[in-house]
């Protein structure tokens, strides 16, 4: 079953934008790309990822010669969870604005 590449879910908090990919499932997606958006109109970026799925990425590069053919792996809005799935992702989100955030951990977009 492909999912909606965007996929929309409200918080009591703030609204996420998740943009899946054709083949990702919201259950058990490891990698994409998200919006947090807080009700003062601020919009913040946040690239989800798995260790596993860095891993991946990482063993792709070394054959495609990316990044120093896989010799390092950077990403500005970088957010590691340790399960896949929009659920986590969400918990993520949830635990960013509990830390304080997402001033000074997500940057934000204009």
């Amino acid at each position: 079953m492909e999912s909606d590449p965007q996929h929309l879910v409200t918080d009591d908090r703030f609204t996420a934008l998740f943009m899946l990919g054709a083949e990702d499932q919201v259950e058990d997606v490891e990698n994409v790309d998200a919006e947090l958006r807080m009700p003062d109109g601020t919009r913040w970026s946040a690239t989800f990822m798995t260790l596993p799925e860095i891993a991946r990425v990482m063993d792709r590069w070394k054959k495609t010669g990316e990044c120093g053919s896989g010799a390092f792996f950077q990403c500005p809005d970088l957010v590691i969870i340790p399960t896949g799935g929009v659920d986590a992702m969400m918990a993520s989100f949830r635990g960013i604005l509990e830390s304080g955030g997402p001033e000074g951990i997500l940057p934000q977009l204009d």
